[in-house]
């Protein structure tokens, strides 16, 4: 594995200085950094150390990079630090919980129009990547079965997505011996729309990975243009290709701001749909979900029995223990606003989003890519009108200088020589906190517009996850 990146204290007898008021005589003032001490550190000063040096990270608050949950009520704050200790695997000794998750799972289901809500499967998991390739290995295993029942080979597998595809979907495709097919996003097909899905599927598809709420600009895949053009390839060739919905972030956000839009179960080829509890969801990071349509979208060769906790527990899950109290999180958001309360909150997020875009339409050194009309996320690129002696990722430190983290990154393939810049709007970021951030925004901009001469060299091509997994082919 790389070696992390040190700013500090590198050398390998580097130690670390503590405060002489948390050291008793005659303790000694420093600790080892890069092995473990020879004895005991009292707690004081192992606290002093871990917060003082976590303290240099950037205000969670202030980092419109992430999607991820950065706060909650002290009620699920008081919640989180009850059952932190809890494993959430160990279904026998902490039955409560397990039925708070199966409830959770459930719920999500209901949301997202499962025919039978309570005769379906779901899990929790880490997180939406985890959640994900359940989905995916389930797809992979049916595919299979089927292969052998007919007699075909089982070892060209593919699976058909976005070339704007979150970085799981690079991982599953080369940890498990999947090609991934990429079909490319462009200025006319920003997102997955069907539009060329005939020349990328054939008889080794496990299925399409359709993305509700892209990482780069936000945009949902037109899930039902989708499913319509699987329609036409299956009544032409007699593929039946099957749906995975990578809700991630829409999948808390489109059952309450567009209920009309037809992504989820309603439509017959999505077998399987994961989420983020953790970022949409209003839960701390570490939890996300996924749901099938059907007991019998999940094989039952993907479920382990395990003994060896106190009872015969059931597990559908790549990782195994983890703590509960994101579950328990979960439900008490799922209790604490109800339908009418996150339809509310994921309101909110949405309208800060589009008073961003209002306000970037305002610069004419920048034009918008999305506008937070689909999940609550704004995206941008440079115009013409700027100076060409800086880029966005001058205007990336200039914002950091402030105090905000807005990442910088160029598109997916066929489209890398665009640059975006992308702001993730979440719970908790208010108006009058999006309008300071636009005025640092134009300040920063006009900074830079004041420059005669370059301000960094173009970087150099890193070749994406997404080039790599395809590599492996």
């Amino acid at each position: 594995m790389p070696e992390t990146p040190r700013a500090h204290g590198h050398e390998p007898d580097a130690v670390i200085s503590l405060n002489p008021m948390y050291v008793r005589p005659p303790e000694s003032a420093t600790i080892a950094r890069w092995r473990l001490a020879p004895g005991e550190t009292e707690p004081s000063a192992a606290y002093q150390v871990v917060h003082e040096e976590a303290g240099l990270d950037g205000n969670p608050r202030r980092n419109l990079a992430t999607f991820v949950t950065t706060w909650m009520e002290p009620e699920a704050e008081r919640l989180y630090s009850e059952s932190v200790g809890k494993n959430l695997v160990d279904k026998d000794e902490y039955s409560a919980t397990a039925a708070i998750e199966e409830r959770c799972w459930r719920i999500v289901a209901d949301l997202w129009n499962a025919p039978e809500p309570l005769d379906t499967i779901g899990a929790s998991a880490i997180g939406s990547s985890e959640a994900g390739i359940l989905g995916a290995l389930a797809l992979k295993r049916r595919w299979q079965h089927a292969r052998r029942a007919a007699g075909k080979p089982t070892d060209r597998p593919n699976l058909v997505m976005s070339s704007a595809v979150q970085v799981c979907w690079a991982k599953f495709c080369n940890y498990f011996e999947v090609e991934p097919r990429l079909v490319p996003i462009s200025k006319e097909h920003p997102v997955l729309d069907g539009s060329m899905l005939a020349d990328y599927v054939d008889e080794n598809t496990i299925g399409v990975v359709a993305i509700l709420g892209v990482t780069y600009t936000g945009m949902y895949d037109q899930v039902e243009d989708i499913s319509r053009a699987l329609d036409e390839i299956e009544a032409r060739t007699g593929l039946s290709i099957q749906i995975h919905v990578d809700a991630a972030s829409g999948g808390m956000i489109a059952p309450f701001l567009q209920p009309e839009l037809k992504w989820d179960f309603r439509l017959p080829r999505v077998a399987s749909i994961n989420t983020s509890g953790h970022k949409y969801g209003l839960v701390y990071p570490g939890l996300g979900w996924v749901v099938w349509r059907e007991k019998t979208a999940v094989p039952e060769d993907l479920i382990f029995w395990v003994p060896y906790l106190g009872g015969n527990t059931p597990t559908l899950a790549i990782n195994f223990s983890r703590p509960s109290a994101q579950v328990l999180l979960q439900y008490y958001e799922f209790l604490r606003l109800g339908h009418e309360g996150y339809r509310r909150v994921q309101r909110a997020s949405q309208d800060v989003a589009k008073h961003f875009a209002a306000g970037v339409r305002t610069m004419p050194e920048l034009t918008l890519w999305s506008d937070g009309g689909d999940i609550p996320v704004v995206a941008w690129q440079l115009s013409s009108a700027a100076n060409g002696f800086w880029t966005l990722h001058d205007l990336s430190d200039r914002l950091r200088m402030r105090g905000w983290m807005v990442p910088t990154y160029a598109m997916p393939q066929d489209l890398t020589d665009i640059v975006v810049q992308r702001v993730v709007v979440r719970n908790g970021l208010s108006r009058d906190l999006a309008d300071v951030f636009l005025s640092d925004l134009r300040s920063a901009i006009a900074e830079l517009q004041s420059v005669s001469s370059v301000l960094t060299l173009p970087p150099h091509h890193v070749e994406s996850a997404h080039e790599r997994a395809v590599s492996v082919f």
